[in-house]
């Protein structure tokens, strides 16, 4: 085996199984003597038994050996992070972004349908391969959600990916949480670098509010009570973004209120993935 990453509650490997010789990907979990299989991996475990789509990581299966405890699953070559600043612009092609943005939405898709909550999507956690083919990958911090919903952790989400009603200290989120973060990752693949990259939590809030303005209860209904809000938080006014960013932002992906992005269903069906805007992504990358 050698190892090829670090999943959010273990060491992934690559490795080949002896009665198929099929190239595969372990994660490696370490048990707990006097606990057993951790909650979290048991719960992953769970999740990845029911996945069952092409755009999203299953169970291949299960071995435990020693102390630990390997998930197997299929094996893609790269993911999409280290994709983008492999190949930059002339491999992350308009069509190349329509593409992965499409198979994104219907693996997310799929999970919501499930009501599985992912919690922490990124290009890291998105793997391709040679073929094109996208899965969205690491369910470790992923949960199973009811209606209605209720109070979850809000140390979720890798930071530069987190909506802002989670960095405002909100425990109640729904599959918007997850939608936000397919807009950073969408606006990412048009610029090549993230669209918020801070480096604390209140310095994400602020790229955020000096990018799309400071939210007010006229923009998002509620904000002003979250536990985190803060009536002293300077005034910035929108940006005038490019013409065709706010063509893109028809995805309502980035919108302040949850309730106002669009669905995984719904942004699959966008027009976007139905017409030929090259033009607007070779130009695009100049301003953000």
């Amino acid at each position: 085996m050698s190892k090829i990453g670090e999943g959010t509650y273990g060491v992934v490997f690559k490795g080949r199984q002896k009665l198929t010789n099929k190239i595969v990907a372990l994660k490696k979990i370490r048990l707990a003597f006097s606990e057993g299989i951790p909650v979290t991996a048991m719960r992953e475990i769970a999740i990845l038994k029911e996945m069952n789509h092409s755009n999203v990581i299953g169970l291949t299966d299960l071995v435990q050996k020693d102390t630990s405890v390997y998930i197997v699953s299929d094996y893609l070559d790269m993911d999409l992070r280290r994709y983008m600043n492999e190949v930059g612009r002339k491999g992350m092609t308009p069509d190349h972004i329509k593409s992965y943005m499409h198979q994104l939405l219907m693996g997310l898709q799929y999970c919501h349908s499930h009501r599985i909550l992912h919690r922490d999507l990124k290009p890291q956690n998105l793997l391709i391969n040679r073929e094109g083919k996208l899965i969205i990958a690491d369910l470790g911090l992923s949960r199973v959600f009811g209606v209605p919903m209720r109070t979850y952790t809000h140390q979720v989400i890798t930071l530069w990916y987190r909506p802002p009603e989670i960095l405002l200290g909100s425990r109640y989120y729904s599959t918007a949480v997850d939608m936000w973060s397919v807009g950073c990752i969408f606006a990412e693949m048009m610029t090549l670098r993230p669209i918020f990259p801070g480096d604390s939590q209140i310095d994400e809030l602020f790229r955020i509010f000096q990018l799309l303005g400071t939210p007010s209860e006229d923009l998002w209904a509620g904000v002003t009570t979250l536990p985190d809000f803060n009536i002293t938080f300077p005034c910035w006014k929108r940006k005038n973004l490019r013409e065709e960013f706010e063509r893109h932002r028809a995805f309502q992906l980035l919108e302040y209120d949850p309730y106002l992005r669009l669905s995984a269903k719904r942004a699959a069906e966008h027009p976007y993935f139905y017409t030929d805007i090259t033009k607007v992504f070779l130009t695009i990358s100049t301003r953000l």
